[in-house]
């Protein structure tokens, strides 16, 4: 993962930012606002840890990726910033009030031994975990324009039931999985942000900064792809082709799992 996020780290910034509204739900699921200490794994360029840390609490970050540390040193000097694997965390044992992880898990070589050191750097609290299911995935209209774009991406991303066994298998309870669907107001650029607004796909600058479109999409699919978009938003067509889709379980998820006392 390193090599990968330290070549499109450089330019991430530009299109990749914290939402106000999934900052303000993870920091009500982790519990911030106290004064405790938190974590994020897998903090990439810090931009959710920042936006956390302004909402209370004292922060860390951890990302294996020293390009996209580089630039969350340069956001914040009251977060702590440290590199290091999600599977070898570099903290003594119950060193936090509550932990998250924001769209990284698909990136854990080992989901489970990953869960299971943020369990053991956690004191007693929740561990809130934002991603997509595969299920969620195979409901993307993406998938009709970069199909095998997006069957490599499925492949890489934990289903349902395998986050949630992991994380049981670590130790933890779940407490509750709440649905996110993307809107129009969304500021983060991920995946899916243009899932009501096609366009942004055409544009290079948002593609360089979205993993699957960087390293998962070959150029002949990645071209025939974007024609095809292009003209079906020109002609009128895409909203048929959306209309095949469905986002009856949400686009992704929060997961929260909770590390009780004792």
């Amino acid at each position: 993962m390193q090599p990968l996020y330290n070549t499109i780290g450089s330019t991430y910034g530009t299109t990749r930012r914290a939402d106000p509204g999934i900052s303000q739900a993870l920091a009500t699921y982790v519990g911030a606002g106290r004064a405790a200490s938190y974590l994020d794994v897998g903090c990439g360029t810090g931009n959710y840890t920042c936006a956390l840390a302004a909402l209370g609490g004292n922060w860390h970050g951890v990302d294996v990726s020293s390009e996209m540390l580089e630039q969350a040193k340069a956001k914040s000097q009251s977060v702590v910033w440290q590199q290091g694997n999600a599977d070898a965390l570099p903290y003594p044992d119950r060193s936090f009030a509550g932990v998250i992880c924001s769209l990284a898990i698909h990136h854990f070589p080992n989901l489970q031994s990953s869960f299971s050191e943020v369990f053991r750097v956690l004191n007693a609290g929740p561990f809130v975990v934002f991603t997509a299911f595969a299920e969620q995935m195979r409901n993307y209209w993406l998938c009709h324009y970069f199909p095998e774009m997006m069957t490599r991406s499925i492949e890489k991303m934990p289903a349902r039931s395998v986050v949630l066994d992991a994380l049981r298998n670590a130790g933890f309870a779940i407490q509750e999985v709440v649905p996110f669907y993307v809107t129009n107001e969304l500021q983060d650029l991920f995946l899916y942000s243009g899932k009501r607004r096609p366009h942004f796909y055409l544009e290079p600058s948002v593609r360089a900064n979205i993993s699957s479109f960087a390293t998962l999409c070959p150029a002949e699919e990645l071209e025939h792809g974007l024609d095809a978009l292009r003209s079906d938003i020109e002609d009128g067509s895409f909203p048929g082709v959306v209309e095949s889709y469905t986002d009856a379980d949400g686009d992704y998820a929060y997961v929260i799992a909770n590390k009780a006392n004792g």
